[in-house]
């Protein structure tokens, strides 16, 4: 399911929007792309951006580069994001999200044994139709604007939640099954969000012989199940704790809920959940069924349950960072390596009515990648002649060397004439 808006949360959640298959054989949901697209789909130094492959395979589908960053008005998605694709964090097993992953699994076969297909290598590139028409997020919905969502063509995206996969699923006669992948969204940046990140997604349908007993109408054995089985995951992710159930609202969910647990002295958001909309069942073969569904952000979870500080970490290749974990250690704390300091450079301009936060952040991320700690803004005002200034804050700092003087004097210099090229804004 996905939770509509953070370490990040799925279309099931408050700020974001939202194969590994036992026994089956493998296939992917992967669009081909529309207009011209579809045809070339085929069988101490100075910091660089890391270099894109310029063919990959997702999901079994070969994808050259030039399919998905193109120089087209209906196309937003940069180098930067390009080289993420593929790269699949959640598929290894010694990896804090590929241990998370693991565990989840772990928690499902135990209750459910045999029950939950798991799929974690879909294409993450899907139709508009996909990811947001499928899951009844209305057309007017900011997460469909092109400031919050990677575009490859008007109607073709990098999707925003594994809720993506969602009706295919159960067209394709899945009544039980966990989706796992890398999901992409413009975001700000600080220690929490990242452009990349990760989720799962969760679905059982039920039919008339599973509730008809209970004395229960169909959508209160649903919530109640959903209830029961996701507090029992709390319970074997984090140990004996508190929990609370939020009432929530979602698109594709009612009723729709949040589960919180206390932890570490506060309340903490797990997942978005509910049960399912009657539309999106019936629109694909369910008529006569009823069906819960969630969905969790893994770095969200991971970060706490592996004290990782910050959210760029689980990109490092530094064997600091990779070897303090190992496959089927959940929980390991991570013991931090990097002292080094931040290094802070202000940038003021007289913004546009076109300008946003979102897209300073994918300039200054398509310059200063991973170097970059976060963007902040500062002060603003507005003058007499009804023209606004902002003033951003630009953290640099490498989680794995000192950066240089130099370096950081040449980065901010780029970003300036990027910004000022690229968002028409006038430098102060």
């Amino acid at each position: 399911m996905a939770v509509v808006s953070s370490a990040h949360s799925t279309i099931f959640s408050k700020t974001s929007l939202f194969h590994h298959i036992n026994g089956f054989k493998r296939f992917s949901f992967c669009l081909p792309f529309s207009s011209s697209a579809v045809a070339s789909l085929s069988s101490k130094k100075k910091w660089r951006q890391p270099v894109a492959s310029s063919m990959l395979e997702l999901g079994g589908i070969k994808i050259a580069k030039d399919d998905v960053v193109r120089d087209d008005p209906t196309n937003n998605v940069p180098d930067t994001i390009f080289s993420k694709l593929g790269l699949q964090l959640h598929r290894r097993n010694n990896h804090p999200l590929g241990i998370l992953k693991n565990g989840i699994y772990e928690y499902f076969d135990t209750n459910f044994p045999n029950m939950f297909h798991k799929f974690d290598d879909l294409c993450p590139v899907v139709s508009v139709k996909q990811n947001f028409d499928d899951v009844l997020v209305p057309a007017d919905h900011v997460s469909r604007s092109y400031n919050d969502t990677y575009y490859v063509d008007s109607q073709t995206v990098l999707r925003c939640h594994t809720s993506a996969h969602q009706a295919e699923l159960l067209r394709r006669g899945h009544t039980h099954f966990l989706v796992t992948g890398d999901v992409y969204r413009r975001d700000s940046i600080d220690s929490t969000h990242y452009p990349v990140f990760h989720q799962m997604e969760g679905v059982r349908v039920f039919t008339p012989a599973n509730w008809e007993a209970s004395g229960l109408d169909p959508t209160s054995y649903a919530a109640e199940d959903l209830k029961k089985s996701l507090e029992g995951l709390a319970r074997h992710l984090f140990g004996a704790v508190e929990m609370r159930w939020i009432d929530a609202y979602f698109p594709f969910t009612n009723p729709s809920y949040e589960l919180e647990i206390y932890f570490q002295g506060k309340w903490m958001e797990v997942l978005g959940c509910g049960v399912m909309e009657q539309e999106i069942l019936k629109s694909n073969g369910r008529s006569n069924s009823v069906a819960w569904a969630f969905g969790l952000g893994l770095e969200r979870l991971a970060m706490v349950l592996f004290d990782i500080p910050d959210i760029r970490l689980f990109w490092s290749t530094d064997e600091r960072f990779t070897s303090q974990f190992s496959e089927g250690q959940m929980g390991v704390k991570f013991k931090p390596f990097s002292k080094y300091p931040p290094c802070y450079k202000d940038m003021s301009f007289w913004i546009n009515d076109s300008f946003t936060e979102n897209n300073l952040c994918e300039v200054i991320r398509g310059i200063a990648g991973d170097l970059v700690e976060e963007v902040s803004l500062i002060d603003n005002f507005t003058n007499k002649k009804g023209m606004t200034s902002h003033c951003y804050r630009i953290a640099y700092r490498s989680m794995e060397r000192s950066l240089t003087d130099e370096e950081i004097n040449d980065l901010q210099w780029q970003v300036r004439e990027q910004v000022q090229n690229k968002l028409n804004v006038v430098l102060r």
